[in-house]
Protein backbone atom coordinates (compact mmCIF):
# COMPACT_ATOMS: atom_id res chain seq x y z
CA UNK A 1 0.00 0.00 0.00
CA UNK A 2 2.61 2.49 -1.04
CA UNK A 3 1.81 6.18 -1.41
CA UNK A 4 -1.33 5.83 0.75
CA UNK A 5 -1.97 6.96 4.30
CA UNK A 6 -1.44 3.87 6.41
CA UNK A 7 -3.00 3.08 9.74
CA UNK A 8 -1.55 1.31 12.73
CA UNK A 9 -1.29 -2.45 12.98
CA UNK A 10 -4.20 -3.85 15.01
CA UNK A 11 -2.00 -6.46 16.66
CA UNK A 12 0.72 -3.98 17.66
CA UNK A 13 1.34 -4.05 21.41
CA UNK A 14 2.26 -0.77 23.12
CA UNK A 15 4.23 -0.39 26.31
CA UNK A 16 2.11 2.52 27.60
CA UNK A 17 -1.56 2.25 26.49
CA UNK A 18 -3.22 5.50 25.49
CA UNK A 19 -5.52 7.15 28.01
CA UNK A 20 -9.24 7.22 27.13
CA UNK A 21 -9.26 10.93 27.89
CA UNK A 22 -6.86 11.49 24.99
CA UNK A 23 -9.60 10.53 22.52
CA UNK A 24 -11.93 13.31 23.74
CA UNK A 25 -11.06 16.82 22.59
CA UNK A 26 -11.09 19.70 25.02
CA UNK A 27 -14.03 21.36 23.23
CA UNK A 28 -16.12 18.19 22.97
CA UNK A 29 -19.73 18.74 24.17
CA UNK A 30 -19.62 15.59 26.31
CA UNK A 31 -17.30 17.42 28.70
CA UNK A 32 -20.03 19.99 29.26
CA UNK A 33 -22.58 17.22 29.87
CA UNK A 34 -20.25 15.57 32.38
CA UNK A 35 -19.53 18.81 34.26
CA UNK A 36 -23.20 19.81 34.35
CA UNK A 37 -24.49 16.46 35.65
CA UNK A 38 -21.74 16.19 38.27
CA UNK A 39 -22.83 19.51 39.81
CA UNK A 40 -26.49 18.47 40.18
CA UNK A 41 -28.04 17.25 43.41
CA UNK A 42 -29.97 14.35 41.93
CA UNK A 43 -31.64 13.43 45.20
CA UNK A 44 -33.03 16.94 45.58
CA UNK A 45 -34.23 16.90 41.96
CA UNK A 46 -36.29 13.76 42.61
CA UNK A 47 -34.24 10.93 41.07
CA UNK A 48 -34.80 7.45 42.42
CA UNK A 49 -31.77 5.49 43.63
CA UNK A 50 -29.60 8.51 44.38
CA UNK A 51 -28.94 6.96 47.79
CA UNK A 52 -27.72 3.35 47.52
CA UNK A 53 -29.54 0.58 49.38
CA UNK A 54 -27.75 -1.20 52.20
CA UNK A 55 -28.57 -4.65 50.81
CA UNK A 56 -28.94 -6.20 47.38
CA UNK A 57 -26.95 -5.91 44.20
CA UNK A 58 -25.30 -2.51 43.54
CA UNK A 59 -27.18 -0.42 40.97
CA UNK A 60 -26.04 2.12 38.41
CA UNK A 61 -25.80 5.65 39.76
CA UNK A 62 -28.55 7.89 38.34
CA UNK A 63 -25.86 10.31 37.13
CA UNK A 64 -24.50 7.65 34.73
CA UNK A 65 -27.92 6.94 33.24
CA UNK A 66 -28.73 10.67 33.07
CA UNK A 67 -25.55 11.28 31.07
CA UNK A 68 -26.55 8.54 28.64
CA UNK A 69 -30.04 10.04 28.31
CA UNK A 70 -28.72 13.57 27.67
CA UNK A 71 -26.14 12.26 25.18
CA UNK A 72 -28.88 10.45 23.29
CA UNK A 73 -31.00 13.61 23.27
CA UNK A 74 -28.14 15.70 21.85
CA UNK A 75 -27.34 13.13 19.15
CA UNK A 76 -30.93 12.17 18.22
CA UNK A 77 -30.69 8.68 19.68
CA UNK A 78 -34.03 7.96 21.34
CA UNK A 79 -34.18 4.17 21.34
CA UNK A 80 -32.94 2.49 24.51
CA UNK A 81 -31.60 -0.42 22.43
CA UNK A 82 -29.56 1.95 20.29
CA UNK A 83 -28.23 3.67 23.40
CA UNK A 84 -27.15 0.26 24.70
CA UNK A 85 -25.20 -0.42 21.49
CA UNK A 86 -23.66 3.06 21.50
CA UNK A 87 -22.47 2.60 25.08
CA UNK A 88 -20.54 -0.49 23.96
CA UNK A 89 -18.86 1.00 20.87
CA UNK A 90 -18.99 4.81 21.13
CA UNK A 91 -15.79 6.29 22.54
CA UNK A 92 -17.57 9.42 23.75
CA UNK A 93 -20.08 7.39 25.75
CA UNK A 94 -17.29 5.17 27.08
CA UNK A 95 -15.55 8.29 28.39
CA UNK A 96 -18.81 9.72 29.71
CA UNK A 97 -19.85 6.60 31.62
CA UNK A 98 -16.44 5.21 32.58
CA UNK A 99 -16.82 2.23 30.23
CA UNK A 100 -20.12 1.24 31.80
CA UNK A 101 -22.68 -0.28 29.41
CA UNK A 102 -26.17 -0.63 30.95
CA UNK A 103 -28.65 -2.82 29.10
CA UNK A 104 -31.61 -1.33 27.28
CA UNK A 105 -34.10 -2.35 29.98
CA UNK A 106 -32.17 -0.39 32.61
CA UNK A 107 -32.07 2.70 30.37
CA UNK A 108 -35.79 2.43 29.55
CA UNK A 109 -36.77 1.95 33.20
CA UNK A 110 -34.70 4.98 34.22
CA UNK A 111 -36.48 7.14 31.67
CA UNK A 112 -39.88 5.81 32.73
CA UNK A 113 -39.38 6.07 36.52
CA UNK A 114 -37.64 9.46 36.62
CA UNK A 115 -39.80 11.64 34.41
CA UNK A 116 -40.22 14.29 37.11
CA UNK A 117 -36.47 14.36 37.81
CA UNK A 118 -35.60 14.77 34.13
CA UNK A 119 -38.05 17.68 33.87
CA UNK A 120 -36.42 19.29 36.90
CA UNK A 121 -33.02 18.93 35.22
CA UNK A 122 -34.38 20.74 32.17
CA UNK A 123 -35.76 23.52 34.37
CA UNK A 124 -32.40 23.83 36.13
CA UNK A 125 -30.70 24.14 32.74
CA UNK A 126 -33.06 26.96 31.74
CA UNK A 127 -32.22 28.78 34.99
CA UNK A 128 -28.52 28.29 34.28
CA UNK A 129 -28.87 29.75 30.78
CA UNK A 130 -30.78 32.70 32.19
CA UNK A 131 -28.06 33.33 34.78
CA UNK A 132 -25.47 33.25 32.00
CA UNK A 133 -27.50 35.89 30.07
CA UNK A 134 -28.02 33.55 27.11
CA UNK A 135 -31.67 34.64 26.75
CA UNK A 136 -30.97 38.35 26.63
CA UNK A 137 -31.69 38.85 22.94
CA UNK A 138 -35.03 40.41 21.97
CA UNK A 139 -35.42 38.07 19.00
CA UNK A 140 -36.89 34.56 18.88
CA UNK A 141 -38.24 32.20 16.23
CA UNK A 142 -41.29 30.02 16.75
CA UNK A 143 -41.93 26.92 14.68
CA UNK A 144 -43.97 23.74 15.04
CA UNK A 145 -43.26 20.07 14.41
CA UNK A 146 -45.87 17.39 13.76
CA UNK A 147 -45.74 14.27 15.93
CA UNK A 148 -47.84 11.25 15.01
CA UNK A 149 -50.27 9.96 17.63
CA UNK A 150 -51.39 6.37 18.28
CA UNK A 151 -54.48 6.99 16.17
CA UNK A 152 -54.72 5.90 12.54
CA UNK A 153 -56.39 8.05 9.92
CA UNK A 154 -59.16 5.48 9.61
CA UNK A 155 -60.07 6.15 13.26
CA UNK A 156 -60.22 9.92 12.77
CA UNK A 157 -63.46 11.39 11.43
CA UNK A 158 -64.55 14.71 10.01
CA UNK A 159 -67.86 15.60 8.32
CA UNK A 160 -66.15 15.42 4.92
CA UNK A 161 -64.67 11.98 5.62
CA UNK A 162 -68.01 10.62 6.81
CA UNK A 163 -69.88 11.95 3.77
CA UNK A 164 -67.27 10.45 1.43
CA UNK A 165 -67.32 7.11 3.25
CA UNK A 166 -71.13 6.97 3.23
CA UNK A 167 -71.16 7.69 -0.48
CA UNK A 168 -68.71 4.83 -1.09
CA UNK A 169 -70.85 2.48 1.02
CA UNK A 170 -74.02 3.46 -0.86
CA UNK A 171 -72.30 2.79 -4.18
CA UNK A 172 -71.14 -0.62 -2.90
CA UNK A 173 -74.64 -1.49 -1.69
CA UNK A 174 -76.14 -0.51 -5.04
CA UNK A 175 -73.53 -2.60 -6.86
CA UNK A 176 -74.32 -5.64 -4.69
CA UNK A 177 -78.07 -5.13 -5.20
CA UNK A 178 -77.57 -5.07 -8.96
CA UNK A 179 -75.59 -8.30 -8.69
CA UNK A 180 -78.43 -9.89 -6.66
CA UNK A 181 -80.99 -8.80 -9.23
CA UNK A 182 -78.89 -10.35 -11.99
CA UNK A 183 -78.61 -13.57 -10.00
CA UNK A 184 -82.40 -13.68 -9.47
CA UNK A 185 -83.03 -13.37 -13.22
CA UNK A 186 -80.55 -16.02 -14.30
CA UNK A 187 -80.88 -18.43 -11.32
CA UNK A 188 -77.84 -20.63 -12.10
CA UNK A 189 -77.03 -23.32 -9.54
CA UNK A 190 -73.55 -21.99 -8.81
CA UNK A 191 -74.85 -18.49 -7.93
CA UNK A 192 -76.78 -19.60 -4.83
CA UNK A 193 -73.70 -19.45 -2.58
CA UNK A 194 -72.72 -16.14 -4.14
CA UNK A 195 -76.14 -14.69 -3.33
CA UNK A 196 -75.72 -15.53 0.35
CA UNK A 197 -72.32 -13.83 0.41
CA UNK A 198 -73.72 -10.71 -1.24
CA UNK A 199 -76.53 -10.48 1.30
CA UNK A 200 -74.01 -10.73 4.15
CA UNK A 201 -71.94 -7.95 2.63
CA UNK A 202 -75.02 -5.74 2.28
CA UNK A 203 -75.91 -6.31 5.96
CA UNK A 204 -72.37 -5.43 7.00
CA UNK A 205 -72.34 -2.27 4.91
CA UNK A 206 -75.68 -1.13 6.29
CA UNK A 207 -74.35 -1.70 9.81
CA UNK A 208 -71.39 0.52 8.94
CA UNK A 209 -73.81 3.17 7.68
CA UNK A 210 -75.58 3.18 11.07
CA UNK A 211 -72.24 3.45 12.89
CA UNK A 212 -71.25 6.41 10.71
CA UNK A 213 -74.58 8.09 11.46
CA UNK A 214 -73.86 7.75 15.18
CA UNK A 215 -70.36 9.20 14.74
CA UNK A 216 -71.83 12.07 12.72
CA UNK A 217 -74.11 12.92 15.66
CA UNK A 218 -71.11 12.93 18.00
CA UNK A 219 -69.25 15.25 15.62
CA UNK A 220 -71.97 17.86 16.07
CA UNK A 221 -70.83 18.36 19.68
CA UNK A 222 -67.13 18.71 18.79
CA UNK A 223 -66.04 22.37 18.56
CA UNK A 224 -63.41 21.76 15.85
CA UNK A 225 -65.45 19.23 13.85
CA UNK A 226 -63.07 16.29 14.38
CA UNK A 227 -63.36 13.06 16.33
CA UNK A 228 -60.56 10.59 17.09
CA UNK A 229 -61.63 7.26 18.56
CA UNK A 230 -58.28 5.88 19.78
CA UNK A 231 -56.65 9.11 21.01
CA UNK A 232 -59.42 11.66 21.66
CA UNK A 233 -57.02 14.64 21.81
CA UNK A 234 -55.27 13.89 18.50
CA UNK A 235 -56.32 15.83 15.42
CA UNK A 236 -55.75 15.45 11.70
CA UNK A 237 -53.27 17.98 10.34
CA UNK A 238 -51.20 18.54 7.22
CA UNK A 239 -47.53 17.58 7.28
CA UNK A 240 -45.72 19.85 4.83
CA UNK A 241 -42.53 17.80 5.03
CA UNK A 242 -44.16 14.62 3.74
CA UNK A 243 -46.92 16.27 1.74
CA UNK A 244 -49.56 14.11 3.42
CA UNK A 245 -51.80 14.43 6.44
CA UNK A 246 -51.20 12.76 9.79
CA UNK A 247 -53.22 12.39 12.96
CA UNK A 248 -51.15 13.72 15.81
CA UNK A 249 -50.01 16.81 17.67
CA UNK A 250 -48.19 20.04 16.87
CA UNK A 251 -45.26 20.84 19.17
CA UNK A 252 -44.44 24.55 19.02
CA UNK A 253 -41.01 25.63 20.22
CA UNK A 254 -39.59 29.11 20.70
CA UNK A 255 -35.84 29.29 19.99
CA UNK A 256 -33.45 32.08 20.90
CA UNK A 257 -32.03 33.54 17.69
CA UNK A 258 -28.47 34.07 18.97
CA UNK A 259 -27.63 30.87 20.85
CA UNK A 260 -30.39 28.64 19.36
CA UNK A 261 -31.65 27.55 22.78
CA UNK A 262 -35.26 26.52 23.33
CA UNK A 263 -36.80 29.06 25.70
CA UNK A 264 -40.35 27.67 25.71
CA UNK A 265 -42.46 24.96 24.14
CA UNK A 266 -46.09 23.92 24.02
CA UNK A 267 -48.01 20.92 22.69
CA UNK A 268 -51.24 21.65 20.83
CA UNK A 269 -53.59 19.76 18.55
CA UNK A 270 -53.98 22.71 16.16
CA UNK A 271 -52.16 21.98 12.93
CA UNK A 272 -51.34 25.55 11.97
CA UNK A 273 -48.59 27.50 13.71
CA UNK A 274 -50.81 30.57 13.48
CA UNK A 275 -54.22 29.49 14.80
CA UNK A 276 -56.95 32.06 15.36
CA UNK A 277 -57.05 33.31 18.95
CA UNK A 278 -60.61 34.42 19.75
CA UNK A 279 -59.71 35.01 23.41
CA UNK A 280 -57.12 37.59 22.41
CA UNK A 281 -59.66 39.49 20.33
CA UNK A 282 -62.54 39.44 22.81
CA UNK A 283 -61.38 39.70 26.39
CA UNK A 284 -63.93 40.11 29.22
CA UNK A 285 -64.12 43.57 30.78
CA UNK A 286 -62.13 44.10 33.95
CA UNK A 287 -62.39 46.51 36.85
CA UNK A 288 -60.63 49.73 36.00
CA UNK A 289 -57.66 50.69 38.14
CA UNK A 290 -54.44 52.59 37.72
CA UNK A 291 -51.92 50.01 36.43
CA UNK A 292 -48.19 50.15 36.78
CA UNK A 293 -46.00 50.76 33.76
CA UNK A 294 -45.29 47.03 33.39
CA UNK A 295 -48.93 45.92 33.62
CA UNK A 296 -50.01 48.83 31.41
CA UNK A 297 -47.79 47.90 28.46
CA UNK A 298 -47.32 44.14 28.65
CA UNK A 299 -50.95 42.85 28.28
CA UNK A 300 -51.53 45.30 25.43
CA UNK A 301 -48.35 44.09 23.75
CA UNK A 302 -49.32 40.42 24.15
CA UNK A 303 -52.90 40.95 22.92
CA UNK A 304 -51.90 42.98 19.88
CA UNK A 305 -49.11 40.57 19.00
CA UNK A 306 -51.40 37.54 19.28
CA UNK A 307 -53.95 39.21 16.99
CA UNK A 308 -51.41 40.25 14.36
CA UNK A 309 -49.21 37.14 14.45
CA UNK A 310 -51.99 34.73 15.58
CA UNK A 311 -49.68 32.96 18.04
CA UNK A 312 -50.98 31.11 21.10
CA UNK A 313 -51.03 33.62 24.01
CA UNK A 314 -49.85 31.07 26.61
CA UNK A 315 -46.74 30.25 24.58
CA UNK A 316 -45.98 33.92 24.00
CA UNK A 317 -46.32 34.77 27.71
CA UNK A 318 -43.90 31.98 28.60
CA UNK A 319 -41.40 33.33 26.07
CA UNK A 320 -41.67 36.79 27.57
CA UNK A 321 -41.15 35.42 31.06
CA UNK A 322 -38.02 33.55 29.96
CA UNK A 323 -36.70 36.74 28.37
CA UNK A 324 -36.72 38.48 31.79
CA UNK A 325 -39.61 40.73 30.83
CA UNK A 326 -37.80 42.31 27.90
CA UNK A 327 -39.96 43.32 24.90
CA UNK A 328 -39.64 41.04 21.92
CA UNK A 329 -41.61 39.68 19.01
CA UNK A 330 -42.51 36.01 18.58
CA UNK A 331 -43.61 34.68 15.24
CA UNK A 332 -43.01 32.02 12.68
CA UNK A 333 -40.58 34.42 11.00
CA UNK A 334 -37.91 36.46 12.71
CA UNK A 335 -38.94 40.03 13.30
CA UNK A 336 -37.75 42.93 15.44
CA UNK A 337 -39.67 45.59 17.24
CA UNK A 338 -39.86 48.97 15.51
Amino acid sequence: MKRFIEGEDRSQVTLLPECLDDYIAEDNPVRVVDAYVEELDLQELGFEGAEPALTGRPAYHPAVLLKIYIYGYLNRIQSSRRLEREAQRNVELMWLTGRLAPDFKTIADFRRDNGAGIRNVCRRFIVLCRDLKLFSEALVAIDGSKFKAVNSRDRNFTPGKIDKRQQQIEESIQRYLNALETADRTQPAELEAKTDRLQEKIKRLRRQMRELDGIKEELASEPDGQLSLTDPDARSMTSHGKGTGIVGYNVQAAVDAKHHLIVAHEVTNVGSDRPPIPAARHEPPRRKREPSRRSRTRPTFISSLCVTSRIRPSLLRRVLQMQQRQPMVAGSRRQTLP
